[in-house]
């Protein structure tokens, strides 16, 4: 196995395993992260009803420039503010197997910095 494909595997059992933990709830819903090589994507997902409740991402967007990190936080504070616009306050954050720091806790950070708690 290449150490790329390692990499992938890896990462896909730790977002398993964080998965198993966690799930949103109606009054308090999952903020979802995916981070690809060239886009942010999040998601206000609602595991009870199987919605998704807001969603943000770069992918057409014309806003969303510069570095990863920027894009995450812009990410991030767009997708706090559709979660006020679906009113609600308070989330579940899902990191996707990553770890908290760079660009997820650069999304994280604009999201609480809008008003979404978590």
């Amino acid at each position: 196995m290449n150490n790329l494909a390692l990499k992938a595997k890896n990462l896909a059992l730790r977002k398993r395993r964080i998965r198993a933990r966690l799930s949103g709830t109606s009054t308090r819903p999952r903020l979802s992260v995916f981070i690809s090589g060239r886009h942010v994507s999040a998601q206000i997902i609602d595991d009870t009803k199987h919605k998704t409740v807001a969603a943000a991402t770069t992918i057409g967007s014309k806003v969303a420039k510069g570095t990863m990190t920027e894009k995450s936080a812009w990410v991030g504070a767009e997708i706090a503010e559709k979660a006020k616009k679906a009113k609600v306050a308070s989330v579940v954050f899902d990191r996707g197997g990553r770890m908290f720091h760079g660009r997820v806790k650069a999304l994280a950070d604009a999201a609480r910095e809008k008003g979404l708690e978590f």
